[in-house]
């Protein structure tokens, strides 16, 4: 079982950054594909980046250029980098993990673990 929690949220206005961090313990960071989801309430759970354990990334077209993903094996860490973020950025992030680690699944069923998730508040 892995076990996995975000930080970095918060308020941040229109062009501003922010750095989610997601911390797994239980599994070995190296043997899983990490994933970035984000949900607004009664909308569906979106999918935002991915990486798998060799680093080769996959972005939603949303984010593509403003996001970065990326994941630290010795620290067991993964994170995502937002700049120039939105109003319409504004959602509950979600951190995930993917035991089949070579691949980056852009479903939320392709993804074992989850992350109790994090807010993230853009103001215009």
């Amino acid at each position: 079982q892995a076990r996995l929690v975000e930080s970095g949220g918060g308020s941040v206005q229109a062009g501003g950054s922010l750095r989610l961090s997601c911390a797994v313990s239980g599994r070995t960071l190296s043997s899983l594909a990490m994933g970035w989801f984000r949900r607004a309430p009664g909308k569906e759970r979106e999918f935002v980046a991915g990486v798998t354990w060799s680093n080769n990334t996959k972005y939603a077209d949303s984010v593509k250029g403003r996001f970065t993903i990326s994941r630290d094996n010795a620290k067991n860490t993964a994170a995502l980098e937002m700049n120039s973020l939105k109003p319409e950025d504004t959602d509950v992030y979600f951190c995930a993990a993917d035991t089949q680690n070579w691949r980056v699944a852009v479903k939320r069923g392709g993804y074992d673990y989850w992350g109790q998730g994090t807010q993230v508040t853009v103001s215009s």
